[in-house]
C-alpha cells in the first residue's frame, strides 16, 4: 500500500510541476508576446548563471551593435593591459581637435579645452557613459577597430565583426552595420569574461571592468528599468537613433542580472528595424528581462 501511495505521489509531481523545458517556453511565449504588437525585429539570448537554461530569439541574426562594442574594446585593452603594453594609470592627452563636436561625448562637455586622463578614467567614460570620444581615443591605441575584432577572433569568440569606429559610424548610417553581432555571441562573451576560468583577464582587470559595468549610467529604461529597485545590473548600451525614413537601427542593452538568491543570468536584447519611438524600444527590453527575471526566480524555488 505504501509503494502504491508513493508511485501515486512521483506520478502527481512529475504531472503537477513544470519542467525546465516547460518553464522555458513559458518565457519564450511571453517575450513573443511583448514583441507581437510593435513594429519591431527583436534579438534575444538569454542564459542562466550555470549555463545549463538557454533560450534565444534570433539568436544568430547579425544585428548592429552601436555602442555595445565598447565592452568589447574595453576587454580587448584591458588583455593589452595585463600584457604590460599600458596601464590603468597611464596618462593619455585627449586634445581639443580630438574633441569632435558631433559625437556623444561627456569628456567633450566637461573639458572642452582638451584633458589629461588616465586610461582608467577614459574606459569608465566610455563603458558608463557611452563616450564617443573616449571609445575613438582607446581605439587609436590598440591599433584600430580591427585589433579588437583580432583579439576575439584569436579567442575563438565568433559571429563578432569590428570594422569601424564612432566617428565613421555616427556620419554614415550605412555603416553602421559594419560593426554587427549575434545576440547569443554576445552572450558568450558575458559569460566567457565574467566566468573568467579561461583566465582572460588579470584579477585587477576582471574587477576593474565589472565595476565599471555595474556603474553603466545609460539605458536606465531598459534592462533595468521594470526590476526592483537597488537591482544589480552589470550592461552595456548602444543606440543607433532613427534615421530619415523613421527606422530605428539599434536600441540595444546587453548584461548579467544578479538575483536576490545570489544567483544570476546573462541577457542580450537587441531591437532592430523598428519603427516606434525610443521609449517603447526600451519598454520592450524592460519587459523581456522582467520576464527573464521572474522566471529565474520561480525556477530557483
Amino acid at each position: 500500500m505504501k509503494a502504491l501511495i508513493a508511485a501515486f505521489c512521483l506520478c502527481f509531481l512529475t504531472f503537477a510541476l513544470p519542467t525546465t523545458a516547460q518553464t522555458l517556453d513559458s518565457l519564450r511565449q511571453n517575450i513573443q508576446r511583448i514583441v507581437s504588437a510593435k513594429s519591431v525585429e527583436v534579438g534575444v539570448a538569454i542564459m542562466s548563471g550555470d549555463g545549463k537554461d538557454t533560450l534565444s530569439i534570433n539568436g544568430d541574426k547579425h544585428l548592429p551593435m552601436q555602442s555595445v562594442f565598447k565592452f568589447h574594446i574595453a576587454l580587448a585593452l584591458l588583455s593589452e593591459i595585463d600584457k604590460g603594453k599600458f596601464s590603468l594609470q597611464q596618462k593619455i592627452t585627449i586634445k581639443q581637435n580630438e574633441l569632435l563636436p558631433d559625437l556623444y561625448s561627456p569628456i567633450r562637455e566637461k573639458y572642452p579645452q582638451g584633458v589629461t586622463l588616465t586610461l582608467a578614467e577614459i574606459v569608465e567614460y566610455t563603458v558608463s557613459q557611452s563616450d564617443n570620444v573616449g571609445c575613438d581615443v582607446l581605439l587609436r591605441l590598440l591599433g584600430g577597430p580591427s585589433a579588437v575584432e583580432k583579439y576575439f577572433l584569436s579567442n575563438k569568440f565568433k559571429d563578432i565583426s569590428i570594422k569601424i569606429n564612432e566617428e565613421t559610424m555616427q556620419r554614415n548610417w550605412d555603416k553602421m552595420f559594419l560593426n554587427w553581432t549575434t545576440p547569443k555571441t554576445a552572450n558568450q562573451v558575458l559569460s566567457a569574461f565574467y566566468r573568467n576560468d579561461k583566465k582572460f583577464l588579470s584579477k585587477r582587470s576582471y574587477e576593474f571592468i565589472w565595476n565599471v559595468m555595474k556603474a553603466t549610467q545609460t539605458g536606465k529604461a531598459r534592462l533595468k528599468g521594470l526590476l526592483p529597485e537597488g537591482t544589480v545590473v552589470a550592461h552595456k548600451t548602444g543606440y543607433s537613433g532613427t534615421n530619415k525614413e523613421g527606422i530605428m537601427a539599434a536600441v540595444n542593452d546587453i548584461g548579467i542580472v544578479f538575483l536576490p538568491n545570489g544567483r544570476h543570468f546573462y541577457i542580450s536584447v537587441f531591437v532592430t528595424n523598428s519603427k516606434e519611438n525610443l521609449d517603447t524600444n526600451e519598454k520592450i527590453i524592460a519587459e523581456i528581462a522582467k520576464a527573464t527575471w521572474e522566471h529565474f526566480l520561480i525556477a530557483a524555488k
